[in-house]
């Protein structure tokens, strides 16, 4: 295969599309190459597991996406990573910033708790649910960071701010923020929408996350748009 074609990461087939350039870049056979190894290598387990690594893309095609939900790394601790921005499979108990997402939540649009943190049903719906880095080492938070994920995922946001049909970017605290932060260089277009609060991290919640009111004013955006609103229970 040439140089030209090799793709080392296979996305979804929309996403294969738009991003096709971005993948030909030389960093990402680098960033590849390093994935695979650190899989194969490293002295802990890797999350998410390699076939979830891009889960986020195959459960939100690229026109599907209505909103954009950008969490920094994977969970680090066993069992909890699925691929999906703040989302662990069902089964798995929620992390504190998944339980104050619930709890803003049920305080903005009075949903009970839910019996699970699984998200799969909001990314089926077009929540893409990214984070800036997609693998991580076991209990070594950002252990990935600085390996090329994230000019792969500053890509993947260009192409959604590039696109015609509007998105709105619900940015929870100063990572998510810096990651959009050509949005406010460039002045953010018209026809897109930027939602912006403090992290839900027990660290950070009471400083402007509780009584953000995201899932209700993106709601309102959508059905402004003629959309189908997010149905926000998890089932």
């Amino acid at each position: 295969m040439s140089r030209a074609t090799f793709t080392p990461f296979i996305l979804e087939p929309s996403w294969q599309h738009a991003l096709k350039e971005e993948l030909q870049q030389p960093y990402v056979a680098e960033l590849a190459a390093f994935v695979e190894k650190e899989y194969a290598t490293a002295p802990t387990p890797v999350y998410p597991p390699q076939e979830l690594i891009f889960n986020a893309f195959y459960q939100t095609p690229f026109d599907e996406v209505k909103i954009l939900l950008v969490g920094q790394d994977p969970y680090h601790g066993p069992g909890q990573a699925h691929g999906l921005s703040f989302s662990v499979p069902k089964g798995i108990k929620p992390p504190p910033s998944l339980q104050n997402i619930f709890k803003e939540l049920e305080t903005d649009i009075q949903l009970p708790r839910p019996s699970h943190g699984c998200l799969i049903s909001w990314a089926q719906q077009g929540v893409m649910l990214l984070n800036a880095t997609l693998t991580v080492r076991q209990s070594e938070p950002l252990s990935h960071h600085g390996r090329g994920w994230e000019q792969f995922t500053d890509a993947v946001v260009r192409k959604l701010e590039e696109r015609q049909d509007p998105v709105i970017f619900i940015l929870w605290g100063k990572s998510a923020q810096d990651k959009c932060r050509f949005l406010r260089e460039k002045g953010i277009p018209s026809r897109h929408f930027v939602l912006t609060a403090a992290h839900p991290s027990p660290f950070s919640a009471n400083n402007g996350f509780f009584g953000c009111r995201h899932f209700s004013k993106a709601n309102e955006l959508l059905v402004k748009q003629g959309k189908a609103p997010i149905d926000w229970s998890l089932k």
